[in-house]
């Protein structure tokens, strides 16, 4: 059967990246047979077993606080610690897997110590980044250089601190080459690059049903700074500047910078949150899609629109490391406009990198991903740093329950 895993996941409903990636881990695991321990935030706490997976899923108190749309944080989720880890006792893991530094993963954190179970922290969001884009958004008010050394300061503060925590793992995990160099060097940990999956039955081209004649360019994610969607409007601008009218924008999501983008963007219609077949279908129905984010650790939502056919125009350090080519995939420029205006004129280029990127996103199943992490784990373990440093537990997995 192999390793025993326990998932701590600070998103797991939620629509994002994390939540959708641990959603089909837990799929992967019931399908395949593995024993699989999973638990994160929701409206009730419950505990549920189905197949091999088991599921613990804990409220949040009416003290949480939202770090993001929709993404909450509760401080005292640490009172279902002595549950949590009798729970986690009984399942027997072999290995603690945490997804950040949120209150569930810390909550996986305090049971990894006191089972004394190896545990490894999955990168997964760039916050110093955040951190930095959201701090200068808010000031605006204040001089470009006040604005900017404290907004510097505030990314410096959050990447101390986040190294910090992941350095408290025994090893990580990150989503490029990029970031696994990165967080070693500032961890002095093993770090092994995990590749993203995307579910290429849901994200598929045969979803398309728009008749729209005119050329869709689609947004999907956060309005927020640190996504740089502002950019979109001056791609607007520019389509316009250069005689183009016979275009639509479509964005998908919510964030802080809505309502900017309404007010900013004239061509564009506003769906708010997808998910499912809404979303495939949305994809599905886009002729480009655009994402000028520069803050992204890969971005799943550039796979699921790979997936549904759609080349991409992303900025070029963001398609190196979702592993694009330019002009195969799509086009990898700071240039948005000029990259949608080659598509807009040359249906056979959009044809062909349609192809491209359906054919690309075909070798990037989940259960292929989900397979290697599992190497990952095993190669993770097996390293001598890690042996070195195998937790001795404080109250281990035949402990008496009420010592906790």
């Amino acid at each position: 059967m192999g390793l025993r895993v326990a998932l701590f996941t600070d998103s797991f409903h939620e629509i994002n990246g994390v939540g959708t990636l641990c959603r089909e881990y837990a799929a992967y695991a019931r399908d395949r047979g593995f024993p699989f321990f999973c638990a994160y935030g929701g409206q009730e706490t419950k505990w549920h077993k189905s197949g091999s997976v088991e599921e613990l899923e804990l409220r949040r108190g009416p003290l949480s606080f939202e770090v993001d749309a929709g993404i909450k944080c509760d401080p005292f989720l640490t009172r279902f610690r002595a549950m949590t880890v009798s729970r986690l006792r009984e399942f027997r893991p072999d290995l603690v897997h945490i997804t950040g530094p949120g209150d569930v993963s810390t909550l996986g954190f305090w049971a990894s110590h006191l089972l004394g179970v190896p545990m490894v922290a999955s990168w997964h969001t760039n916050l110093h980044q955040y951190a930095n884009l959201r701090a200068q958004s808010s000031l605006g008010f204040l001089p470009d250089r006040l604005r900017t050394w404290i907004g510097a300061g505030a990314g410096n503060g959050t990447l101390w601190a986040v190294t910090r925590f992941y350095g408290i793992a025994h090893f990580a995990i990150a989503p490029n080459q990029d970031t696994t160099d990165f967080l070693a060097g500032r961890t002095h940990r093993p770090v092994f690059c995990m590749r993203h999956g995307v579910n290429t039955d849901l994200f598929a081209p045969s979803r398309r049903t728009s008749a729209d004649t005119r050329f869709t360019i689609g947004y999907v994610g956060r309005m927020t700074p640190e996504k740089n969607v502002r950019a979109l409007a001056d791609m607007e601008q520019q389509l316009l500047d250069s005689g183009e009218r016979d275009f639509r924008i479509v964005m998908v999501g919510d964030g802080s910078e809505a309502d900017w983008l309404r007010d900013h963007l004239r061509a564009a219609e506003f769906t708010g949150l997808l998910r499912d077949n809404a979303l495939a279908t949305a994809f599905a129905n886009m002729d480009a899609f655009v994402f000028p984010s520069y803050t992204d650790t890969l971005g799943l939502v550039i796979l699921e629109a790979l997936s549904s056919g759609v080349p991409v125009i992303l900025p070029p350090e963001a398609g190196r490391r979702a592993g694009l080519t330019d002009g195969i995939d799509g086009f990898l420029t700071d240039e948005f406009a000029s990259g949608v205006r080659r598509l807009m004129h040359s249906s056979e280029t959009r044809c062909r990198m349609g192809v491209a990127c359906r054919e690309h996103s075909l070798s990037m199943s989940w259960s292929s991903v989900f397979d290697d992490l599992r190497r990952i784990y095993q190669d993770g373990l097996d390293t001598e740093h890690v042996r070195r440093r195998m937790p001795t537990p404080k109250f281990g997995l035949h402990s008496t329950p009420g010592l906790i």
